[in-house]
């Protein structure tokens, strides 16, 4: 399955967790439990949850190419870090 969609239409920005669960082969329950341990990343509406499209494509770029585990919550963990240092000196990481 592409993550990019149907052919000949636009690509999504957002996942339903469904939809990435299902592209990620998981359990939609898999997804939650990692959004609420903040080692996933999401988007919270109200009371939904959408999952960037460029975030499990991501996931999967990186399996592909390392030809090895991908440890998600590391990688939000990065990432976090880095908005952290980028809030308090106001430059890049």
């Amino acid at each position: 399955m592409s993550t990019s969609g149907m052919a000949g239409s636009n690509p999504p920005i957002f996942y339903t967790v469904a939809e990435a669960a299902r592209i990620l082969r998981v359990d939609v329950a898999t997804i939650y439990r990692a959004i609420r341990e903040d080692a996933f990343p999401a988007v919270r509406l109200r009371t939904r949850y959408v999952i960037p499209a460029r975030a499990v494509e991501e996931i999967v770029r990186q399996a592909s190419e390392s030809g090895s585990v991908v440890d998600v919550a590391r990688m939000t963990a990065e990432r976090r870090s880095a908005r952290e240092f980028e809030a308090k000196t106001g430059g890049a990481w």
